[in-house]
Formats: structure tokens, C-alpha cells, sequence
């Protein structure tokens, strides 16, 4: 399959969001679209705007991780926004940036990821996206960058060793995928749990509900060392509660978190 390219104007067309998107900064190769966003946002760029790449050189995840996408096959952006709520939090805008992934893909294909905490999609057991949400501030006002990287058509074959924990919509549906209806789905749902946000509505209900953790067995990596529990809840901040062999209950702010159950499988 040949790449559908992505463009400002084909973007545009049709997107059906209100102030979401309307300016598009749009890049074939860059960096990190994070990164890009932030320098924007820094000179004074207007809320919503969507910084889309085709390829990053130097994409990233939580814990500085790096993320690999060939050109053209997955979603690569970033939104710049100016919450209004204080910077303790900001993990609200992971929680709706990862349901309004999980809404679009639903809607697009009929699949149905889950969330792992704290802030990626897995479709059976296996990663398919990354959401990672920084803040920063420009003179006296707080700005926050929502980024996104989706895998929607990669081909993980040269990679069998990431084939082993990563995956896309394609490699699960066994066609491709068009990009531009998915993205934006997605950039729709994100203006539509934004505005409620914005009136105080917290996703945290819904996105707790779709954490796919709960309930599991996990191994977590902190600063502080590494521990095994059952994943057992979480706090409207998106701290995941982890109950110990012996009763007592610990409450995980950052960490990494790997499901003991068949090798990360979904059962």
C-alpha cells in the first residue's frame, strides 16, 4: 500500500471540529512533533493547533522511550492547548487524548483497544499507541502539549522484535487503513472532551472504566524499585492503586506497569 499522504488541506476537509485543527503546522520529517508544538506554543501559536508529521527522527514516549514509525503509516501529531485547570491536573488530558483514540478506532474499524495504564492503547495484548501529555509555561500562562502517535498501518515484519509486543490496525484487520477519516475521528472526540473538560466535566469515569489493568496481575517499575500486586483501582488524579501480597495497598503516581498474565496477552 502506498502511504495516503496527509496535508493541511486534506485535513481540513471535512473535519467537523470547531476551533480544533484550524491551523495546521505539517511536517513530512521532524523531530518530535512534541518538541515542535512546544517551541510554537513558546512564540505564542493559537489554542488547537495540530502539528502532523509524516515521520519523526526523534519521537518519544513516556520515560523517553523512542518511537518508531515509518513514513506515512501511522499518526503522528501533537495539539497545543491552554488549559485553564491547575498543572496537578494536567493527566486528564492523557486520560481523554487515550478515550478519544479508543472512540474513533471503535467507530473506523469495529475494533476496540484498551487502555493500559497509564497512557497507551493495546489491542490483543500488543501496543498500538502512545499518548504523552507535558506542560509548560509561557510567561504567566500554563500551555499543555497533548501528543499522539498511532500505529495505523505499519508493517512490523523487519521488527520481529518489536513484532513480539507492538502492533497496528492493519497487522489485526489484515487491510489497510485510510488516515485521514481516523484522524479526524479522533481530533473531533478530543474538541468534544475538551470542551467538557473545560466545564469542569472530568473523563476520569469513562477512561476508568476502559483501563484494561484492572483487575490483573502487574509487575511495576518505579524510581523507587520494582514490585509485583494486583491492579485493584485508581485515583481521579490517574494514580493506579496496587494491592501487595500481603494486604497492604501501595498508590503508583509514575512507574511502568507489565501484565503477568500470559506474557502481557490479553486472557
Amino acid at each position: 500500500m502506498e502511504a495516503d499522504t496527509l496535508s493541511p488541506d486534506i485535513i481540513a476537509e471535512g473535519l467537523g471540529t470547531c476551533w480544533l485543527a484550524r491551523n495546521i503546522v505539517y511536517y513530512t520529517t521532524v523531530g518530535s512533533t512534541n518538541d515542535e508544538a512546544r517551541r510554537l506554543a513558546l512564540a505564542g501559536a493559537p489554542e488547537g493547533t495540530l502539528v502532523i508529521a509524516e515521520e519523526q527522527t526523534a519521537g518519544r514516549g513516556r520515560l523517553q522511550r523512542r518511537w518508531l514509525a515509518p513514513r506515512g503509516q501511522a499518526l503522528l501529531f501533537s495539539l497545543i492547548l491552554y488549559p485553564t485547570f491547575e498543572a496537578r491536573d494536567a493527566f486528564r488530558l492523557t486520560m481523554l487524548g487515550s478515550l478519544a483514540c479508543v472512540r474513533a478506532i471503535e467507530e473506523q474499524t469495529d475494533l476496540r483497544p484498551e487502555i493500559k495504564w497509564p497512557n497507551d492503547l493495546l489491542l490483543q495484548g500488543k501496543k498500538l499507541a502512545g499518548i504523552l501529555s507535558e506542560l509548560g509555561q509561557a510567561g504567566d500562562r500554563l500551555f499543555a502539549i497533548l501528543g499522539i502517535g498511532l500505529n495505523v498501518n505499519v508493517d512490523f515484519t523487519p521488527w520481529p522484535d518489536l513484532r513480539e509486543r507492538a502492533t497496528s490496525l492493519r497487522e489485526v484487520l489484515g487491510r489497510p487503513v485510510p488516515r485521514r477519516p481516523l484522524l479526524q475521528a479522533i481530533l473531533r472526540h478530543i474538541e468534544a472532551g475538551y470542551d467538557r473538560l473545560r466545564t469542569g466535566v472530568s473523563p476520569f469515569e469513562e477512561w476508568a472504566a476502559s483501563l484494561g489493568t484492572l483487575g490483573r496481575s502487574v509487575r511495576v517499575t518505579t524510581s523507587e524499585g520494582t514490585f509485583e500486586g494486583q491492579a485493584t483501582g485508581v485515583d481521579p488524579d490517574g494514580a493506579l492503586r496496587v494491592t501487595l501480597p500481603d494486604g497492604t495497598t501501595r498508590r503508583v503516581v509514575a512507574g511502568d506497569v507489565e501484565s503477568l498474565r500470559a506474557e502481557g496477552r490479553e486472557p
